[in-house]
């Protein structure tokens, strides 16, 4: 018989009306940026890639109330980044919160013990397997503002911000499934590749999703590019995929406006309880 209780340690990953966004990789980002005012220091002292780090940042801010991280004056290669109050309020709540569950895991592990489970690796990974992961490089979270709806499908306004907004198209089926109504919390997921970019505007485009804003980082590669834009409120970056001759053909460099489009279509929904 075991003397000891069976080791549990988790990973804490905050779910809120916000959508899980943060965990202990990214909280130890926010706290290399706050040590070193430097995206790329902080990376190196995780460690992750910068291209990583610049995407970590890209999807806390896409996904929070109130940015988390600003950017200084002197763009990508120059100036720095700074936590905003609300970051760090949120890093020491995160702690405690980390500090709490560990106590909570310990006497969860004390009873698994006397309850006879010697193994408590089929429990971790029970856990593991109910989390929910996408591929959609973007990532938006905010309340159900508006329902439009037809015979067959429901137009979905979501808000992300005072004057930004994203729209989708869902079936009738799929809106009473997920149980939106005006203020629902969602997640709205859009593919990069499925953002077209225009650089010259005025436009006429039959999508809904329009979103003027500055390119803010391109990350060229031998047939495709990727392709940040930083959208109005300087809080959500919105990424697209498009071929490095596009980006040659439209003179996409840091700095230059552009504006993002893609279908309602192309977005999909998740609801956040």
């Amino acid at each position: 018989m075991n003397t000891s209780a069976p080791k549990l340690t988790g990973r804490l990953l905050i779910d809120t009306s916000m959508g899980s966004f943060l965990g202990e990789r990214r909280i130890h980002l926010l706290e290399a940026i706050e040590r070193h005012g430097s995206i790329l220091q902080a990376a190196r002292a995780v460690p992750m890639s910068y291209k990583t780090a610049w995407e970590a940042v890209d999807d806390m801010n896409n996904l929070a109330p109130q940015p988390l991280v600003r950017r200084t004056t002197g763009g990508r290669h120059g100036g720095g980044t700074e936590l905003t109050a609300f970051a760090r309020r949120l890093i020491a709540f995160y702690r405690a919160l980390e500090a709490e569950a560990q106590r909570t895991l310990d006497r969860l592990a004390r009873n698994l013990d006397h309850a006879g489970v010697a193994d408590a690796a089929d429990f971790r990974q029970t856990l593991r397997r109910m989390s929910m992961k996408t591929s959609a490089r973007n990532q938006f979270a905010g309340p159900v503002i508006a329902l439009t709806e037809g015979p067959v499908d429901v137009e979905v306004r979501i808000g992300l911000a005072p004057g930004l907004e994203l729209t989708a198209i869902v079936t009738r089926e799929s809106a009473e499934g997920l149980g939106l109504a005006p203020g629902q919390d969602v997640m709205a997921f859009v593919k990069a590749s499925s953002i077209m970019l225009i650089a010259d505007d005025p436009c006429r485009v039959s999508a809904r999703n329009r979103f003027r804003g500055q390119v803010v980082a391109v990350q060229r590669g031998p047939v495709n590019a990727e392709v940040a834009i930083g959208l109005p409120g300087d809080q959500h970056v919105l990424t697209a995929v498009v071929t490095d001759q596009s980006v040659q053909r439209l003179g996409l460099a840091e700095g230059v406006a552009v504006t993002a489009v893609f279908k309602a279509s192309s977005v999909f929904l998740v609801a956040l309880d």
